[in-house]
């Protein structure tokens, strides 16, 4: 019941934060396209209700070259991933307090597979953060990223070096993940 209620509160604030961010980035477009005056009553009450969240942006798009322009389309990408990223959390996060809840009366070898299962879990979403950083150039030495390295380098090495090279292309990471898969089908059906 309480999990029910904090999974709407939190879908309806992420609702209200892309409705803002909308409406936002909608009054901006209207603005520069000259559908609207910007000394109008509404462009004037948005930007006014929008400067504190739109100038940390802006000041931080002037640092990285870009387009102080442009902070109202940055706000809406980040309420539309942090909204996913949101809702997506709190749903594990609920998610494995009630597996937390079934764990406490189970036996060892129901907790053998619970562990196993969070293990290949973590390895796959190690390889996944480790790709979508290679695309956006994060170093893996970086200090965050050496524990993803450290998780996910004694599969993918070996891999690289059997793998013939595909150009651009790495598939060393969907390979490793299909292994980890297959791996775990093969473990946990083995105790079932």
């Amino acid at each position: 019941m309480i999990a029910a209620v904090l999974i709407d509160v939190v879908r309806w604030l992420v609702v209200a934060g892309l409705a803002y961010s909308a409406v936002v980035a909608l009054t901006h477009w209207a603005v520069r396209s000259k559908k609207l005056s910007p000394f109008g009553a509404w462009p004037r009450t948005v930007r006014r209700l929008s400067d504190p969240v739109l100038q940390p942006i802006e000041r931080r798009l002037v640092r990285a070259g870009g387009l102080p322009q442009s902070a109202p389309y940055w706000l809406l990408a980040i309420v539309v991933i942090g909204g996913l990223l949101l809702v997506s959390l709190v749903n594990w996060a609920i998610g494995f307090a009630y597996s937390l809840g079934t764990l406490a009366g189970a036996g060892p070898t129901v907790w053998l597979l619970t562990l196993l299962s969070w293990t290949f879990t973590v390895l796959r979403v190690a390889l996944l953060v480790r790709v979508i950083a290679s695309w956006f150039g994060i170093s893996q030495y970086t200090k965050w990223m050496r524990p993803i390295v450290l998780l996910t380098d004694w599969l993918l090495e070996p891999l690289r070096r059997v793998l013939p090279p595909f150009g651009p292309l790495d598939l060393s990471p969907l390979v490793a993940y299909f292994i980890l898969w297959i791996a775990e089908r093969i473990i946990i059906g083995a105790f079932i």
